[in-house]
């Protein structure tokens, strides 16, 4: 809850959801259609809603064409993002091991971690080209050890999947790439058409008909998260700069209208400053991105003056923001304080559009509050933690003997009775006390 000595110079005037259409029956009638009309229903939704009629799996050869128009510069720095985004990774599956314990002596329990078998990754390439989003996706489940990484983006008419999302996607090691979008890009995935493998789980965001689809599908197939709009708050202080601060919630109101860009400060000037710069820099962007951002600074955007950085903090849990940007002094505390977030940013030397493109922690993150019971995809979300144990004789004896009567206490006797047959079959000369009182 917000504390009351919170004051708001700037509310917000509506919800990402308040626009929020029942979609659900639209998408559960294509993904219906789909699965039972397979490849070609799915094919025709790509010409109905793509306007597409080319290969829906890429070719070597598209692959390699697409790659060559793929500026040298532009490849260069997919690389060094790709590069980051992989050595993070990599370290965080370094925090995850197949160990063992012996319980109790002659009892002893282990855990595996185990990849998916096959990974469907959705990178957007509607109105922005998501290059990032091939990366973050296809790159972690490659790390992961996934054994077949599907990456599908939208086609655009007359041209196909965007050059350089081509490129990422054959670059981070996906097996196969599908120029299909939206709903029927994720069907294809789930369902195993085209000759793929049945997705054993879907990742990447997309936009409310694809997430409305794995919403469906989940359960069936395991998702990343239940996505809603992009959202950011910046907490700040008297050291933080107004100019980086306004730039910095432009940037992520870029992204649309209904995606909420927040700022609590204790301190008031800034926070009246930013008032006044941010019309001013959105004023600076092109048409398209300049008409999303003032929608969304308009009827999205809160700016907030608090007494002290506790306050600063409840702030932040209770908003449990997709991404949290700290730009205030001891930064320390900050980072032992806060709880409730996808991504953390701390300082203004680092920025969210870092974790966008390319600084190497995952860009695909909890939105709509989630952050406060779940982080977003990590190679670990491709892994499986499953468990095994095994035990001697002697070791399985006092286990058996506290089963049978637990499982009596619960009134489940088929299960106290698969605990008794053992030990009438490995100690057949010792008598027990196997009742529910024992």
């Amino acid at each position: 809850m917000i504390p009351m000595t919170v004051e708001y110079l700037k509310k917000a005037s509506r919800r990402s959801t308040d626009d929020a259409s029942d979609i659900r029956a639209t998408v559960q009638d294509i993904l219906n259609r789909i699965e039972a009309g397979g490849d070609e229903a799915a094919k025709r939704y790509a010409t109905e809603f793509d306007r597409y009629d080319g290969n829906i799996v890429l070719v070597r050869d598209e692959i390699e064409a697409a790659a060559e128009q793929v500026p040298q510069k532009l490849k260069d720095d997919i690389r060094f993002a790709w590069d980051n985004v992989r050595r993070f990774a990599e370290a965080q599956k370094e925090t995850i091991r197949d160990m063992q314990i012996e319980i109790s002596p002659g009892l002893i329990a282990g855990q595996k971690a185990i990849p998916c078998q096959a990974a469907g990754c959705y990178a957007p390439g509607g109105r922005y080209s998501h290059i990032a989003s091939a990366l973050m996706t296809v790159t972690t489940a490659k790390v992961a050890g996934c054994g077949h990484i599907a990456a599908c983006s939208p086609p655009r008419p007359g041209i196909g999947v965007a050059p350089a999302i081509v490129y990422t996607a054959d670059l981070c090691g996906a097996d196969t790439i599908l120029a299909l979008g939206g709903v029927q890009g994720i069907a294809a995935m789930a369902f195993g058409l085209f000759g793929l493998p049945k997705a054993d789980i879907l990742v990447g965001p997309g936009n409310q008909f694809v997430a409305e689809a794995k919403r469906i599908l989940f359960g069936r197939v395991g998702i990343d998260m239940f996505a809603g709009p992009t959202d950011s708050l910046i907490l700040a202080d008297k050291t933080a700069d107004p100019h980086l601060v306004a730039w910095d919630l432009v940037g992520q109101a870029e992204h649309g209208y209904n995606s909420p860009v927040w700022l609590a400060t204790t301190h008031r000037p800034l926070a009246e400053a930013v008032l006044e710069l941010v019309p001013r820099c959105i004023e600076t962007l092109p048409d398209l991105n300049r008409k999303s951002a003032a929608d969304a600074w308009r009827d999205m955007a809160e700016v907030m003056v608090a007494p002290d950085r506790e306050t600063l903090a409840q702030v932040a849990d209770d908003y449990a923001p997709e991404h949290l940007h700290v730009q205030a002094a001891d930064l320390d505390w900050f980072l032992g304080r806060l709880q409730c977030y996808g991504s953390l940013f701390l300082g203004e030397e680092t920025t969210v559009a870092f974790g966008d493109k390319s600084s190497g922690p995952n860009h695909v993150l909890p939105t709509s509050g989630a952050a406060r019971y779940t982080g977003g995809l990590s190679v670990h979300k491709y892994m499986k933690l499953v468990t095994w144990q095994r035990a001697t004789r002697d070791g399985a004896k006092p286990i058996a003997e506290a089963t049978a009567r637990i499982s009596r206490l619960e009134g489940m006797e088929g299960h106290a009775r698969t605990a008794d047959i053992r030990l009438e079959k490995y100690f057949p000369d010792e008598t027990f006390d196997l009742s529910a009182s024992g």
